[in-house]
């Protein structure tokens, strides 16, 4: 019976596992019930069977913890009670249908499980409070700016997170394998002890990856101390040297094992640096995308450059020195300066020139974080992209255009400094200013004082006690050579602020014949300068076009391999850029902190003084710069142009009309009028006028005209540019609107197709010879004897000087007459006689005549040239034709009356006033027509002018510096830049103390 039992049982169980195929068991067996076990299967251990309680519950476990999950129904089971077999069909159904509470349970534990790895993980991560400030501030401020839920579901899938994650599995079998074989020793000295001496080398550290990393550097130093012991005692004697083979085996062994464990340690290093340069990409990029389109906040590192870009300009009686720090990049010329700063900087960025010379000026390069690897100037807005390899080329060309345009003619080096920020992820944040290698001999080419304006350029940047002075010295050649070593140790014989790079190592080593001299280097025991730290580095093959990743591969291969480190004359500490550049920043930062309140506090002190002094002395003006300045006066210019709109046309017309026939007048009475008036009769007189008016219009006066037209306008635009204001005219703009009013002018051109339209006006204006009324009569008689008088004026002023003082003079000045003079006196006497015999004589003499006065003259013992007689004539002639003229304009006044009837049955002819009269008309119509064009085109194309020279004045800050001069600018001026200085530094300063 209990046979039969056992095997139904069997059955039951088979049944259940393989229901139960889903769940991990030890065998199907441990499903049953302890008394199913022992009664159903005698082949079950019976030592492992105890009695159970009345009552037992059945539980199951999870595949991940084995944590229960569901208990089962209680059942009531005796000892030695056994089911009735006519039921064993229903159990086994109600045992099949809680496999869906087995698979529940089963989720439920994986969960438990995940969360369990989770926080597992999380105690393996470092406490990053300590580096909370490599993380810009826009970060931490993300929980309140950013939805959460939404930048998660934006988030990408986990498969792809967890190929950016480091793998911690390795990482922990790297850690375990590590702690097998080094002993734990005390703490040593940190990766770079010169930035390092004035925090607390006690600090404990708080477990995680970081803390394990620092303990496995710290046990790196320890196993170097040991193979330098060991060495050394390998070193004191060749006889113990001999006995004991065994001990240098171990030393080499020590060796070799200690440099593997320092390579382990720099891959794991620079694994987790990578994976962690690719996390904070991520990150900026997602936010540089601008997920809410919010404003970002400047950087620290971009306000601070941005202060050190005003003080470069800053320049004034009253500057407050600039002690605010940056790094200065100083060596000897192709010692590798450049090539330091681009391994930085992690871009070719820099011309390149075989032994010439290439950085001719101060190059200023922010560095900071970003999420593209880009360059910008200071000046422009247009970024160079560091990964294309055209863009590397495009800002290597500016670069070098803006040297070569910085440096005055004949000069070879500038200080002008050029402003550069360089952007990119991963990058150090710092300032550094690269200057122009010193030399030792100036060769063709160059100016004499090269030599001598690179050291002042070098001592003004290094004489800042705030400023961290990077020499960078060639390591390939003869360190008796070096120059800037002498230079550091004069700004900085304490060496509190020097770090010492020796570049080239790898040429170095194949040329230096004793490694013990690289070693006295790095020690800083070769030279008397002293440092705060010393760095080997290598800076690629030599070849321009090489890439800074390549760079990198060749350095840390070099150094893998290299007898230095092998032979612990270095440490791993003391090379590649990479290391450098850490230290580098780490003493920038701590030297910006240490300084720029003491900064803030004295430009502070020299606003105080400013503005007490602007108090002072100009108490009741407003503090305007020379930009607010010039905005004042380029309205002021501008109101004066907007003047000549509201200038009368009566205005206008008189003075061209004036103007012009003082132009031509002479041109009027000497070619058309006198050459007329010889005629014998009307018509040819007329005739005579007619021709030379037409080609006089076609060929001269519209030119005239329009000559004088634009004298006219440039003289009334000066009038109200000079004109003063009274008590509101500032004589600080006098000099401004010279040049505006210059420039101006000499921009402005009159419109050429003007003189075509003058022309056919003049030329109808002449052609008309009917006067209407005797008002117009007597105005054209009034003209005319004007024109005459004032032309018999100048002949009579000629006349007095040809022949000197008349005897009133004579007596009543106590003046006589020369030689020359009585000469012509005696010979003005003698023609005049000759007129008064024939007042209608002929305007020339006949030669005949000039022979009679000759003689004359002689015969009274006078000797005179014929070219002096008729010289003579022509002046005595025109004076009377003058004085005969006038004597016409009377007799005509009453001629109108004969005039209307064309002159008939008359004896008067009166065309010479009939000429005056169109003369005139045409004056008045041709200053009419000017007076037009002045105000309608001419006006406002003066003022686009004038607008377009304040608009290029405005952006020539040269031009401007030049124009607007005088302590009151230049005070205002000072004012401006020390606030603007002050308040950037404050606002530095407070993101700075919100950092910390």
């Amino acid at each position: 019976m209990w046979r039969t039992r056992a095997a139904a049982a069997c059955v039951i169980c088979r049944s259940l596992a393989n229901s139960s195929c889903g769940i991990k068991r030890k065998s199907p067996l441990q499903n049953l019930h302890l008394v199913s076990r022992s009664i159903h299967h005698p082949c079950y251990s019976s030592s492992k069977f105890q009695r159970p309680p009345l009552r037992i519950s059945i539980q199951l476990f999870s595949s991940l913890n084995r944590l229960p999950l569901r208990k089962a129904k209680l059942l009531n089971v005796k000892y030695g009670y056994q089911f009735h077999r006519n039921f064993w069909l229903a159990r086994l159904a109600s045992r099949l249908l809680k496999v869906r509470y087995l698979i529940l349970g089963s989720a439920v534990g994986g969960g438990y499980t995940a969360k369990k790895t989770y926080d597992q993980w999380k105690d393996m991560m470092p406490d990053l409070d300590e580096y909370k400030w490599i993380v810009p501030d826009f970060i931490w401020e993300l929980d309140e700016l950013i939805d959460f839920e939404k930048f998660i579901q934006a988030l990408p899938d986990a498969d792809d997170l967890a190929k950016l994650l480091p793998d911690f599995d390795k990482i922990g079998e790297s850690f375990a394998s590590l702690k097998g074989f080094l002993s734990p020793g005390a703490p040593g000295e940190t990766a770079f002890r010169a930035t390092d001496q004035g925090y607390d080398n006690d600090k404990q550290f708080k477990k995680g990856l970081l803390g394990e990393l620092i303990l496995l550097q710290q046990q790196i130093q320890q196993h170097e101390e040991e193979a330098r012991r060991a060495t050394g005692q390998y070193n004191m004697g060749s006889s113990q040297q001999k006995r004991k083979v065994s001990d240098k085996e171990k030393i080499d062994q020590l060796q070799e094992e200690l440099l593997r464990t320092q390579l382990k340690y720099q891959r794991m290093l620079e694994r987790l640096e990578k994976e962690n340069k690719e996390l904070r990409k991520l990150v900026l990029q997602r936010d540089d995308k601008g997920i809410h389109q919010r404003k970002l906040k400047k950087s620290l590192i971009d306000m601070y450059s941005e202060v050190l870009d005003i003080l470069s300009d800053y320049d004034a009686s009253y500057n407050t020195q600039d002690h605010l720090p940056r790094v200065v990049v100083v060596g000897d010329q192709s010692a590798g300066k450049t090539s330091v700063l681009e391994m930085i900087a992690q871009a070719r960025i820099f011309p390149r020139g075989s032994g010439e010379m290439m950085t001719r000026s101060p190059v200023k390069v922010t560095l900071s974080e970003g999420p593209h690897h880009v360059a910008l100037f200071k000046d422009s807005s247009r970024e160079f992209d560091l990964t294309k390899e055209e863009d590397l080329a495009a800002l290597r060309n500016e670069i070098e255009i803006r040297m070569r345009n910085s440096v005055k003619e004949g000069c070879t080096v500038s200080t002008e400094t050029i402003s550069l920020s360089v952007k990119g992820p991963g990058l150090q944040r710092m300032v550094l200013v690269d200057l122009p290698g010193v030399i030792s001999t100036v060769t063709s080419g160059m100016a004499p004082d090269t030599k001598e304006t690179i050291f002042s350029i070098s001592k003004a940047y290094m004489q800042n006690p705030n400023a961290i002075i990077l020499c960078i010295q060639d390591g390939s050649v003869d360190a008796e050579r070096s120059i800037v070593t002498d230079l550091v140790n004069q700004m900085d014989p304490q060496g509190k602020r020097t770090i010492f790079v020796l570049t080239k190592v790898d040429l170095a080593e194949k040329n230096v014949t004793s490694p013990n001299r690289i070693q006295q280097i790095i020690e800083g025991k070769l030279f008397p300068m002293k440092a705060l730290g010393y760095f080997a580095v290598v800076t690629g093959k030599g070849n321009s076009s090489e890439s800074i990743e390549s760079i990198k591969e060749y350095e840390e291969e070099f150094f893998q391999n290299s007898k230095l480190l092998k032979t612990c004359m270095l440490k791993a500490h003391q090379v590649t850029t990479k290391n450098l550049s850490l230290a580098v920043s780490d003493c920038f930062w701590k030297m910006v902190r240490e300084s720029v309140e003491q900064q803030a506090d004295a430009f502070k002190a020299t606003r105080f003084n400013l503005e007490t002094e602007w108090k002072n002395n100009y108490p009741r003006l407003r503090e305007l710069d020379r930009n607010e300045l010039f905005e004042k006066a380029k309205n002021e210019i501008l109101d004066e142009v907007i003047s000549l709109t509201q200038v009368t046309p009566k205005h206008w017309e008189e003075i061209l009309e004036k103007t012009l026939w003082e132009r031509v007048s002479t041109h009027v009475i000497e070619n058309i009028y006198l050459p007329a008036a010889q005629t014998t009769n009307s018509g040819t007189f007329n005739t005579t006028v007619d021709i030379k008016l037409k080609q006089w219009t076609d060929k001269q006066l519209p030119n005239k005209a329009v000559e004088v037209a634009w004298e006219t306008l440039q003289e009334e635009f000066s009038r109200f540019m000079t004109e003063k204001k009274g008590k509101e005219h500032d004589d600080i703009f006098d000099k401004l609107k010279q040049a505006v009013k210059e420039e101006t002018i000499k921009r402005h051109k009159w419109n050429e197709r003007a003189e075509d339209s003058l022309r056919v006006i003049q030329h109808n204006a002449l052609e008309d010879r009917s006067i209407s009324d005797k008002q117009q009569w007597d105005a054209a008689i009034h003209f005319m004897e004007e024109t005459l008088q004032s032309r018999l004026k100048d002949t009579e002023s000629v006349i007095e000087d040809m022949v000197g003082p008349d005897w009133k003079k004579r007596w009543l000045h106590w003046v006589g007459r020369t030689k020359e003079q009585n000469i012509r006196n005696e010979t003005k006497n003698e023609l005049e006689k000759l007129i008064k015999c024939n007042e209608d004589h002929a305007a020339y003499l006949a030669n005949d005549e000039v022979t009679t006065v000759r003689k004359n003259l002689e015969a009274r013992g006078v000797t005179v040239d014929p070219c002096l007689i008729k010289d003579t004539w022509h002046q005595i002639y025109r004076r009377f034709f003058l004085k005969s003229a006038l004597n016409h304009c009377n007799l005509c006044r009453r001629g109108f009356y004969y005039y209307q009837r064309h002159f008939v049955d008359s004896e008067l002819e009166c065309n010479d006033i009939v000429l005056f009269w169109r003369i005139q008309r045409m004056l008045a119509i041709t200053a009419n027509t000017l007076r037009q064009q002045l105000t309608n085109t001419e006006v406002r194309r003066l003022e686009k002018n004038v607008k377009e020279v304040l608009e290029d004045f405005a952006e020539d800050n040269e031009k401007k510096v030049m124009l607007l001069t005088g302590k009151r600018v230049q005070l205002a001026e000072d004012l401006k830049k020390v606030r603007e200085i002050q308040e950037k530094l404050e606002a530095f300063i407070e993101a700075l103390h919100q950092e910390k």
